[in-house]
């Protein structure tokens, strides 16, 4: 007898009793579980932040990953021209973009504040 059969004896069982089926149920139920959980919803909000992206227009107020706030003053195929203050623009990727913001809001709820 194997030491690796010794916990399923103690718990009333022989390894005999377990069918081969048994294992790939187990994985494809944990599969099916962890899909689920996990995968399921990151694509969906990966879908959500890409079709935010192709909704930024000129004049929303964004908010980048370096919390940067400003003005889309320009858009292109792969970066945005923003207007961060009076005569200051600088140019970011599209995928910095996190939050689109309300014109007339500050600065989201989410975000500490000093």
């Amino acid at each position: 007898m194997s030491s690796m059969h010794w916990p399923m004896i103690a718990m009333g069982g022989s390894p005999e009793q377990q069918s081969p089926a048994f294992l790939f149920i187990w994985l494809g139920l944990m599969f099916v579980i962890m899909y689920v959980i996990l995968i399921r919803p990151q694509k969906r909000r990966e879908q959500e932040r890409q079709e935010m992206l192709r909704n930024v227009k000129t004049g929303d107020k964004v908010m980048f990953a370096g919390g940067l706030i400003g003005i889309i003053s320009n858009v292109s195929d792969k970066t945005f021209s923003i207007k961060i203050a009076d005569k200051i623009k600088v140019e970011a990727v599209r995928g910095s973009v996190t939050q689109l913001l309300d014109k007339g809001a500050e600065m989201p709820d989410d975000v500490p504040q000093r």
